[in-house]
């Protein structure tokens, strides 16, 4: 009986950590615990004293968390990493605060050795490389990028808007999607030096304005959510150069559909089979069927995100549940994954919180 306590209590815990928007004064990152098996979800704690802490990067192996911010350096606005330890209960421990970019980030991005972390500057049209260290606490700016130019849409493209990052599978490149130039700029990432290196682009569609970016398992394709004209590309990948190569581009949103709309997060199961996306506007998650041979999406199905503007979405590790995060009406909605089909279906659980914009479901 001893044995099998001890061995219980070793298995690893389902952590759900949020980034949202949030003053100072309130809580702005929180860390959930899910019942893997009946979807349950459980507060464990939450950190205040961080502005517009959106979003998360996650480092389960050292049990770190990286949220952005924002802040003031010498009357000017700047964005700052704030870097979380995570004790064996679940409760943030702050270890330091490092500046970034000006004037703000709007997303950030763990390199798959989690030595580095990349920001991405919206407002400022430009992507910073930080440093984080041996400890766990984060680093200087160590490289900065700044783009140039604008999209054809006046409005949403005027200059360049810096998305989000991905780092390819074997962590050689960092590919940036640009929402403003409609571009995926890809950078060769070179961790001795502390350096991005331009290589290469490719474009969407014009007034696409590519948002976040998911590679498929088999490492040969990425896919871009498009937050202006709500699509989704399809891109071959080339391994070897990082160079990309536009395929096809099909919409998020059903044909009759006539409202307003920008999509937001964009993921792929973990078999390769299902690619999921999000539009607010329409409050939907729409999913696609991949093509295991030639990659391209076929429409399976539309369903309601139970909540308004799902600004992002995680797939669970296991691949048991989808979690979205609907901003406007302060709310997690909980979907179950049907494993075949990949179908969606909501299963009446929600969790209340406070205008949600990230969630990483984490095995902690």
């Amino acid at each position: 009986m001893k044995e099998d306590i001890q061995l219980s209590a070793s298995q690893p815990r389902l952590l759900l950590f949020v980034g949202s928007y949030a003053e100072t004064s309130d809580p702005g990152v929180y860390v959930y615990e899910m019942d893997s098996v009946n979807g349950e979800i459980r507060l464990l704690d939450q950190a205040t004293g961080l502005k517009n802490p959106t979003f998360l990067g996650v480092d389960a192996e050292h049990r770190k968390v990286y949220a952005i911010s924002e802040t003031t350096k010498e009357g000017e606005r700047i964005g700052e990493v704030i870097a979380f330890d995570v004790d064996a209960v679940g409760k943030l421990r702050e270890l330091n605060r490092e500046v970034t970019i000006r004037p703000s980030s709007s997303h950030i991005q763990l390199d798959r050795s989690c030595r580095f972390a990349v920001v991405s500057g919206y407002h400022g049209g430009n992507v910073g490389l930080v440093e984080l260290q041996a400890d766990g606490s984060a680093g200087r700016l160590v490289d900065e990028r700044q783009h140039e130019g604008q999209g054809a849409d006046p409005v949403r493209q005027d200059r360049p808007h810096p998305h989000s990052v991905a780092f390819s599978p074997d962590n050689r490149f960092a590919l940036v999607a640009d929402l403003g130039l409609d571009r995926l700029v890809v950078y060769s990432f070179e961790p001795e030096t502390g350096r991005l290196v331009y290589q290469s682009e490719a474009s969407t569609p014009p007034g696409a304005g590519p948002r976040h970016l998911a590679f498929h398992p088999n490492g040969q394709w990425l896919y871009s959510i498009n937050e202006v004209n709500s699509s989704i590309s399809f891109f071959h990948y080339d391994a070897a150069t990082g160079k990309l190569a536009l395929q096809d581009t099909v919409p998020t949103l059903p044909a009759e559909y006539t409202g307003e709309n920008t999509t937001a997060e964009v993921a792929i199961s973990a078999d390769g089979r299902h690619l999921y996306g999000s539009n607010r506007g329409h409050d939907s998650l729409v999913q696609f069927a991949i093509d295991p041979e030639s990659g391209r999406l076929t429409f399976v199905e539309h369903v309601s995100s139970e909540g308004g503007h799902p600004r992002h979405f995680s797939l669970t590790p296991d691949g048991r549940y989808l979690i979205a995060a609907n901003r406007d009406d302060n709310l997690l909605a909980v979907f179950s994954v049907e494993p075949e089909s990949g179908r969606l279906t909501f299963t009446d659980r929600t969790v209340s919180v406070s205008k949600p914009v990230c969630v990483k479901p984490v095995w902690f």
